[in-house]
């Protein structure tokens, strides 16, 4: 999360923070803003500070997890690992109370002894935090072994703050009537629920659970809509399918690669289009109205075309730089070279390509830098009446191939020290951070 950028996402009407490689740590909205809390794992006051004043202004509260028992979070001094250094506790908590505006809590295990896990919370009390969440288990224990209500009941009443009881799902929790019957016998505040949530979300339902095809469906349907990363997406329909992972639905949902595989195993697949469409349209709508209002200054040395790559459209391996760059050859002109400028309020990308001292771009802009100079190929090449390498071109693609093979046995011989590994080989597209080449769009 360090390395993280707060974007607002218009597409989805979302906020999404973006690693350097584009992926999507964390991503929440506005109807959630004032209930969910966001956890994390830490061994650092600084570096907790530094992620907890990343995302307060758009959650409800910062959670410390001291609880987790797994390796990766313990081998970095994480997780459970902190319940055996109070004094690195206190730092972390302290830190945090006092350097954000939004409530700050943690969650624990319980520790070999009763004496020793009150001590303990006496002193995260101590911190400033606003509640304590613990789970009724010891860093070794597993799930198969019982959750211990007793300690949990003593914290209530050793500390002041609210005590969030956690570990229940296993022994008590099935229902939503046994929320109930899981804080009366803590005599906590209130109940986090992990296991028993995620095997069915309707457990919170007063009026009862739903059918698990329900809920799964409308799971899906919000997986689709915020475009949730499928292997999340995968992971939860497992955690709700569980038993019925063997049956054919089961068997399909392991094989999917995408969040369109796995609507096609709930019989799905229209739903996926109808969501891909609007997304797409909002998308579009969106560029246009960006271009119109964007201050970039405008090149009119640039020609340019609203055109967009997809692969889809492509044989395997071939794609439009590919055929421009051999068409300069062919013409004996210097090879392409693409500038690439990144929007900062959205991430996405422009590239403009200049091919015999001209310019040409896309006034879409990309998700990528690859697909922003992929578009910008593909204008000049429309604007030349030149081929692309489409399918429905029927272009022979024999003489691209061979010069593939030629250019990476080139490359070979350059690792291996020879001398005539050529320029045009090893030269990367330039990129430029900032800059003013694209209209917006």
């Amino acid at each position: 999360m360090l390395q993280c950028k707060r974007v607002v996402n218009d597409i989805l009407g979302t906020v999404d923070f973006v690693a350097p490689n584009e992926r999507v740590v964390f991503r929440t909205c506005e109807r959630e803003k004032d209930c969910v809390v966001f956890q994390m794992g830490t061994a650092d006051a600084e570096r907790a500070l530094a992620v907890a004043k990343l995302v307060e202004n758009d959650v409800a509260g910062i959670d410390v997890n001291m609880g987790c028992p797994k390796e990766y979070s313990t081998k970095g001094g994480m997780g459970a690992a902190l319940l055996s250094d109070p004094d690195r506790i206190e730092s972390i908590l302290t830190t945090l109370v006092n350097g954000v505006s939004r409530p700050v809590t943690c969650k624990i295990r319980i520790l070999p002894s009763k004496e020793e896990t009150i001590r303990l919370v006496k002193r995260i009390e101590q911190a400033g935090v606003a509640a304590i969440a613990v789970h009724g288990r010891k860093k070794e224990e597993r799930p198969q072994h019982p959750v211990q209500c007793d300690v949990i009941k003593a914290i209530t009443e050793a500390v002041s703050i609210p005590v969030i009881a956690n570990g229940g799902s296993h022994d008590f929790i099935k229902e939503y009537s046994d929320l109930r019957t899981f804080q009366e016998a803590t005599t906590a505040s209130s109940v986090m629920v992990a296991r028993a949530a995620m095997w069915n979300p309707s457990v919170f339902r007063k009026e009862g659970s739903l059918p698990l095809k329900d809920v799964m469906q409308e799971y899906i349907k919000y997986a689709v809509r915020y475009d949730n990363h499928y292997t999340n997406t995968k992971y939860c329909l497992c955690q709700m399918l569980r038993e019925q992972l063997e049956n054919a639905q089961g068997k399909k949902l392991h094989a999917a690669q995408s969040l369109q595989e796995i609507c096609e195993a709930f019989e799905m697949s229209s739903f996926f289009q109808e969501a891909s469409d609007f997304l797409e349209k909002k998308k579009v709508s969106l560029q246009v109205k960006n271009q119109n209002n964007d201050d970039y200054t405008e090149d009119t040395d640039v020609i340019k075309m609203a055109v967009r790559f997809d692969k889809r459209e492509y044989p395997p391996q071939i794609t439009p730089k590919m055929y421009l760059l051999e068409w300069c050859r062919k013409e004996k002109l210097l090879q392409p070279a693409y500038e690439t400028i990144e929007r900062p309020r959205d991430r996405l990308f422009c590239s403009v390509v200049t091919v015999a001292d001209q310019k040409y771009s896309s006034t879409l802009w990309e998700k990528s830098k690859k697909l922003a100079e992929q578009a910008a190929a593909i204008a000049c090449l429309r604007t030349l009446g030149l081929p692309e390498g489409k399918r429905n071109e029927n272009t022979n693609h024999t003489l691209l191939n061979k010069r593939k093979r030629q250019d990476q046995e080139l490359l070979n011989c350059g690792e291996h020290g020879d001398s005539f590994a050529t320029e045009a080989l090893c030269k990367k597209p330039h990129f430029l951070p900032k800059t003013s080449l694209c209209n917006g769009s």
